[in-house]
């Protein structure tokens, strides 16, 4: 489904990405993890089309798409959340899926239609669990709620491929959980193919297939959960002193 080869983002003089090339299949849920500044975040925002790549490929379905516009990859059928969700205080729930929605339109499904984007927007609240009442408030939700609402409005845009950014960051342990089975239920349930950046290895070593390791912009790893978490490399540059239990949970879910 998705094939990046050489990837490469410079800022100046500093390298963010370095020639990495990795791929993804239909009905995968990939893990991408590493330390803060390993570049996981610079690869969704070439992914998603918010930074142009400096070199590189990167192929959707067979169409290249690097460099092109964010609304130009949504429509091609790649959404993606947000680690700090930010909707618009003044729209209900409804409205910020909806007008999510309306965006994600165009392509080959035609012109903009407020009907369409709105049975989008009812669509994606069932799905992540969210009340369907036009006038509910964003307000009224806490940390939960509001990555809920990150996922429904990604959910709106149609997408084969979902850039998931941080989905369980400032939730308690049961609603951790909670979200990392919402990503498996979308998967599972809808088809969709998952990149997924997460902290929080002991919840991701249980839901993703393979596992990418980033360090200093380079991918230092990449394999089955179990295999990763035992790669010396990725113990001591980034899961370190949780090496322990992250080991046993991915051997866990393997078994």
């Amino acid at each position: 489904m998705l094939v990046v080869e050489g990837l490469v983002k410079r800022f100046g003089g500093f390298t963010a990405v370095s020639n990495v090339s990795f791929k993804v299949d239909q009905g995968e849920i990939l893990g991408l993890i590493g330390p803060n500044g390993s570049g996981k975040s610079t690869i969704f925002n070439m992914l998603s089309g918010t930074f142009p790549p400096s070199a590189g490929s990167i192929r959707f379905e067979g169409h290249e798409i690097a460099g092109l516009a964010p609304h130009r990859i949504i429509n091609r059928g790649i959404g993606r959340t947000f680690q700090i969700p930010r909707p618009f205080r003044r729209l209900s729930i409804f409205e910020n899926v909806a007008l999510a929605g309306y965006y994600g339109q165009g392509g080959a499904q035609g012109g903009h239609s407020r009907v369409k984007a709105e049975a989008a927007a009812e669509r994606a609240l069932a799905m992540v669990g969210l009340p369907g009442d036009r006038h509910a408030p964003v307000d009224g939700l806490g940390a939960a709620g509001l990555k809920k609402l990150e996922l429904a409005k990604a959910l709106a845009t149609g997408p084969r491929l979902l850039l998931a950014d941080e989905s369980l960051g400032g939730l308690d342990e049961h609603e951790m959980d909670q979200a990392a089975d919402m990503l498996r239920k979308i998967r599972d349930e809808l088809g969709i193919t998952i990149i997924w950046v997460e902290h929080i290895m002991g919840v991701l070593m249980r839901v993703v297939d393979r596992v990418m390791v980033l360090d200093h912009g380079e991918k230092i790893s990449e394999g089955l959960p179990a295999e990763v978490v035992n790669d010396p490399r990725v113990v001591e540059v980034y899961l370190g002193t949780d090496a322990d239990a992250t080991q046993a949970v991915a051997e866990a879910a393997r078994r």
